[in-house]
């Protein structure tokens, strides 16, 4: 390979893990207010498959795989804040991108990126922008206050167990809804209750994609809030529904970093995968069962 290839996860057609190829593609250059990633670990998330699988659109177009990030900014374009050799993550926003995070390199704008977190190793970190930039923009949305109560469904995954330590750090009393196995690992992260309570919370976290059966569980003029843009289920009895969608903030991802090193969020990885191996990566992904990220390692 010379210096100006690197490898890239990408998708020339849609379909299942089997569509996952890896090629090369020429390195990406920083314009002004971008840095440029040399990638140490990237995570494998839901989303992913669901681009893969044509669910966004795209077709006839090179879709880049990856949206989370850990690794060292190589190169940066005019006016980013960042010097070259810094430890960073970062939220690389966009399921119609032509490159991802799923490569050697990767190019993102200046506030997407916050520094590491210095407890964790990268590949730890790369599970974090994502998912707890989904779930705290999902509490703001829920605007719930401390005291109130809050239900969390898909509390064992990875949005939901982080907004279930997000939640339970705010001074929400938090309920966390899984599979019965889980519920050891779901009062660790700070759910004072587990399973659904006949008692309606003030607010409805939906990470499991339940829809109109998790609104039950909201009282009359309490908030919903869906993890999928628009797929929040309607108003009923009062109650305010609506759908969070992930947006790349560096600020945000920087206090999420801080609550990482203070313990109060835990990074988990289920596997890791070699970056040649993303297909299997998506295999393993779309069997299920996982507790953690799976995370590609160039």
């Amino acid at each position: 390979m010379g210096s100006v290839a690197m490898r890239a996860v990408l998708v020339n057609r849609f379909g299942g893990p089997d569509v996952v190829e890896v090629g090369e593609v020429e390195v990406p250059e920083p314009g002004a207010g971008q840095v440029r990633i040399k990638v140490a670990a990237a995570a494998l998330n839901p989303v992913d498959a669901g681009v893969r699988a044509g669910v966004f659109g795209g077709a006839g177009k090179r879709l880049g795989l990856g949206w989370d990030v850990a690794g060292t900014v190589e190169a940066v374009g005019v006016a980013t804040g960042w010097n070259v050799g810094d430890e960073v993550v970062a939220l690389a926003y966009g399921p119609g991108k032509t490159l991802g995070t799923h490569a050697d390199h990767v190019v993102v704008d200046a506030g997407a990126v916050a520094s590491a977190p210095g407890s964790v190793d990268a590949v730890h970190a790369a599970t974090l922008p994502l998912n707890a930039l989904t779930a705290a923009q999902a509490l703001d949305l829920l605007g719930l206050e401390p005291g109130q109560s809050l239900l969390v469904t898909g509390a064992a995954g990875a949005v939901g167990g982080y907004a279930v330590q997000l939640a339970a750090h705010r001074g929400l009393t938090v309920t966390g809804v899984a599979r019965a196995a889980d519920e050891d690992l779901v009062r660790s992260l700070g759910a004072e209750r587990f399973g659904p309570q006949p008692a309606g919370a003030d607010g409805v976290l939906d990470a499991a994609l339940l829809g109109g059966a998790a609104l039950e569980w909201v009282r009359d003029g309490g908030v919903f809030v869906g993890v999928i843009p628009g797929a929040h289920p309607e108003s009923v009895r009062g109650v305010r529904t609506g759908s969070v969608e992930v947006a790349p903030d560096g600020a945000r991802l920087a206090e999420l970093v801080r609550l990482v090193d203070a313990g109060v969020l835990t990074t988990r990885v289920a596997e890791t995968y070699p970056l040649d191996e993303a297909a299997k990566a998506h295999a393993r992904l779309a069997e299920g069962g996982l507790r953690g990220r799976l995370v590609l390692v160039p």
